[in-house]
This record gives C-alpha cells, sequence and structure tokens, in this order.
C-alpha cells in the first residue's frame, strides 16, 4: 500500500491540472510559451502519476482497468472483475 500523504499529493495535482486546462490550452493556442512558463509546474499534465485505485500503487499499472498488476490478479482470481476470465492453454 502506497502512503497516504503520495496518493493525497497525487490527488491534490490533479486538481490544479483540472484547474489550469482551459488557460494552457488557449497560452499554447496562441503560442504564448513565456505565460507557460509562468503557470505552476504542477498545472502540468505530465506531472501527474497514474495510481492504482485499490491501493496507490504506480508501478505495474493497468490503463485499461485503473488497477496494479497485483490487485488485478487478485480481484480476477476472486472472479470481481467482470469480463475477465483465467485463461489456460
Amino acid at each position: 500500500m502506497a502512503r497516504k500523504a503520495w496518493i493525497e499529493r497525487n490527488k491534490k495535482k490533479a486538481k490544479v491540472v483540472a484547474r489550469y486546462a482551459e488557460l494552457r490550452a488557449q497560452l499554447k493556442k496562441d503560442k504564448d510559451y513565456e505565460g507557460l512558463s509562468m503557470l505552476p509546474r504542477n498545472a502540468s499534465p505530465c506531472r501527474l502519476v497514474n495510481r492504482c485505485e485499490v491501493t496507490g500503487r504506480r508501478r505495474g499499472f493497468l490503463r485499461r482497468f485503473n488497477l496494479s498488476r497485483i490487485a488485478f490478479r487478485e480481484l480476477a482470481s476472486h472472479g470481481m472483475l467482470p469480463g475477465v476470465t483465467k485463461s489456460s492453454w
């Protein structure tokens, strides 16, 4: 399980990105790179980290399910993910 502070920090960054999204798009459209550099660092969407919804883990993240590989395997084994079946050959 990831530390609560890391998860909360990422949520805070997501709020900042959402707040400045429209302004960033306008500045990019106008090619005002000086204005872009004046915005807060966390206003850039590349500063966000994909984290697992269950554990907060950032490595081994599966975008389709918003889960880490470990949480995905656990939930899939218990049949908690619709449409996911265990395959064997």
